[in-house]
């Protein structure tokens, strides 16, 4: 990928933000009204087709919007996030959820998707290296835009269902960085062009370890998303050490 200039990721960081929050393209007019760019809109639209040939923006159709592309997103996360740390409040809530099912395994792995449903407003996802898997939160995607179309539904929930699918998602764990992230066709189905997978592993032994994560809108909240999985994953280790 080329090297952006200061100007244009500045514009490529307004554009990511916009589009996390509202999930429409965003155009250069919103962009120069909204967010403090210094310049004019056919400088930022000038900026955004050179984005775009650049493969971090594309034209989802004929409007003059731009939306992220998967490159955008990891170089958001790599370059430009500010993750938001969780409060201790948020952790206590978390850890109140599965504490009282520390001793039973199964038990524990089912309260920790439930409990990162809850959290997260998406669909959790855990499988064990013995190939067990658990989800929870299938109505929270019902409120996102994305999932509108029951095409990339229907695909989501069918990849539920296929043991051995998400067993292979969950062994794209490559790189140092503790935690995953699986965005459009990463995840095998064309259906799920607008979706996402971050993931992070937990390793308490060998009968107590394998992935835990969020399936999602490409555009997760990943400065909330990410430490959130991080502590789950965490956490679980943590309860699990201690048995």
């Amino acid at each position: 990928m080329a090297e952006l200039t200061d100007r244009q990721i500045k514009i490529l960081k307004s554009i990511i933000e916009e589009y996390m929050e509202l999930a429409e393209p965003v155009g250069s007019e919103t962009l120069e009204k909204k967010y403090e760019l210094g310049v004019s809109p056919a400088t930022i639209r000038n900026e955004m087709v050179a984005l775009t040939e650049m493969k971090y923006l594309h034209q989802p159709h004929a409007s003059a919007g731009r939306a992220p592309t998967k490159e955008a997103f990891k170089f958001y996360v790599s370059q430009l996030m500010e993750e938001k740390k969780l409060s201790v409040a948020d952790e206590v809530a978390a850890k109140e959820k599965v504490w009282d099912a520390r001793f039973d395994f199964d038990k524990l792995m089912r309260q920790a998707v439930k409990a990162l449903a809850e959290r997260s407003r998406v669909l959790a996802v855990a499988a064990t290296k013995k190939g067990d898997v658990y989800h929870a939160g299938y109505a929270n995607i019902l409120e996102l835009p994305e999932f509108y179309d029951i095409d990339v539904t229907r695909a989501v929930l069918s990849m539920l269902d296929e043991t051995n699918r998400l067993l292979e998602l969950f062994a794209h764990s490559f790189g140092e960085e503790p935690v995953h992230i699986l965005l459009g066709d990463e995840l095998g189905y064309e259906l799920l062009e607008p979706c996402g997978m971050v993931f992070v592993e937990f390793n308490a032994g060998p009968e107590k370890s394998g992935s835990l994560g969020v399936i999602g809108p490409a555009r997760f909240n990943y400065p909330r998303i990410i430490p959130m999985v991080r502590y789950f994953g965490s956490l679980l280790e943590e309860i699990l050490r201690e048995q």
